[in-house]
């Protein structure tokens, strides 16, 4: 059943390699814990959690999200009873790191294996704990999130690479970065077993969420190539569906090696031609040969982000453009936009012709240019949300649609 459903997905006939988060995999989550081998099992959830059972122990790769552990728990004790010994965590983002308190409730302490900037991480997150919970609330749509101030530390850490062996089963933890600074990929070579958390997630590789810290595009490129060269035969990502053969497993892996490093080579070509940011971000494109791949549709992050994030890791904040330098506050600008348009009710009206005539970039422009020149408009408001309301709706990228929709959101509120 699992075999199937994989191919399924990898041929593009189930949707779940689609869905909304572009997180395959969560069509099975009222299922529980999936056996793939003797001693293997796959836990689909919004961060799937791999399990192990070795000689009378239970091993964990990656423990799931705050929302889903306690059905973790009771998923995970119907699939095996051995005590939780071990826990690794792939990267520190709060839906790999957050299972582990009913295990422990009812259990011995877990000794958890992270790679050694995970502790800067969650130091970082309670830094910036209101900060997280409003870019979180916007990109996922969730009103009333909050953001976590406590998490479980790992026990033991490393800088480059460790093996640790449990029971019966071998894990080479080996450091790579790409979304995070801080991830693990894990090979199990008694499953010919690759465990590469969210280097791969079966939508584009999310190096350029616009909203968060920096992504590493090009290490990323490495990680990945770095992954084929260990020949696994089985690949099960922290999101999405498994992946089985030999075959498939290199050639999910080097095609998304292949669509992200053409991005991080145009960029970095023309950025050393002196390129603006403005021109690389709407020259560069993806390669066209690999639109059709399932894994590969930009339905959570951008190929228009990555540049920007490529720009950001090795060009700076400056764009290129002397405007932007020292600007004029927002709101003085699109004032006086407004005064040379004639009021900031004409701006709103070329947004609505900008809309109606396809350019929806410029309408968002416009529209927010008049709600800056006249804050307290309903009218202005209401074109806002309507041109940004259109914008989320035409969006594929969850990062897009987030940000859109949160605009269109404020603006309705303002509009009656």
């Amino acid at each position: 059943m699992i075999v199937e459903y994989a191919d399924r997905v990898w041929r593009g006939e189930s949707e779940d390699s689609i869905a909304d988060l572009g997180l395959a995999g969560q069509g099975l989550a009222d299922e529980g814990v999936r056996t793939i081998e003797d001693g293997l099992g796959w836990w689909p959830g919004f961060g799937n959690v791999i399990t192990f059972a070795t000689e009378g122990e239970l091993v964990l790769f990656d423990t799931g999200s705050p929302f889903s552990a306690a059905r973790l728990h009771e998923d995970v004790r119907r699939w095996s009873r051995a005590p939780l010994t071990t826990a690794f965590y792939s990267h520190g983002h709060i839906d790999h790191v957050f299972g582990l308190g009913p295990f422990e409730e009812s259990g011995p302490r877990a000794t958890v294996y992270a790679h050694e900037a995970v502790g800067d991480r969650f130091r970082r997150y309670v830094l910036t704990n209101g900060y997280n919970a409003v870019i979180n609330q916007r990109q996922f749509q969730a009103d009333g999130l909050r953001w976590p101030t406590e998490y479980r530390h790992p026990d033991v850490t490393y800088r480059d690479a460790l093996t640790v062996r449990r029971g019966g089963l071998t894990f080479d933890l080996l450091h790579a970065k790409g979304e995070t600074d801080d991830a693990t990929i894990g090979y199990v070579p008694e499953y010919k077993l690759l465990l590469p958390g969210d280097l791969f997630i079966w939508v584009t590789p999310n190096c350029g969420n616009p909203q968060k810290v920096q992504r590493y595009p090009r290490e990323w490129v490495h990680a990945l190539h770095r992954m084929a060269a260990l020949d696994a035969e089985i690949m099960l990502p922290s999101h999405g569906a498994p992946v089985f053969g030999r075959d498939r497993v290199r050639q999910a892996l080097l095609e998304t090696a292949e669509w992200l490093e053409s991005l991080v080579t145009q960029t970095l070509d023309l950025l050393n031609a002196g390129a603006r940011l403005d021109e690389i971000v709407h020259t560069v494109r993806p390669p066209a040969h690999l639109a059709d791949r399932p894994y590969l549709r930009a339905r959570y992050d951008e190929p228009e982000f990555v540049v920007r994030n490529l720009w950001r890791l090795y060009g700076g904040w400056y764009d290129g453009n002397p405007a932007t330098l020292k600007p004029a506050p927002d709101a003085v600008l699109a004032t006086a936009v407004a005064g040379l348009a004639g009021g900031a009710g004409a701006l709103a009206d070329a947004a609505l012709k900008a809309l109606s005539g396809g350019d929806e970039r410029l309408a968002g422009h416009l529209a927010e240019m008049a709600a800056l020149a006249a804050p307290d408009d309903p009218g202005v408001h209401r074109v806002r949300a309507e041109v940004f309301g259109a914008r989320a709706a035409s969006e594929r990228s969850l990062m897009a649609k987030g940000v859109f929709a949160w605009a269109a959101a404020e603006s309705r509120k303002r509009s009656s």
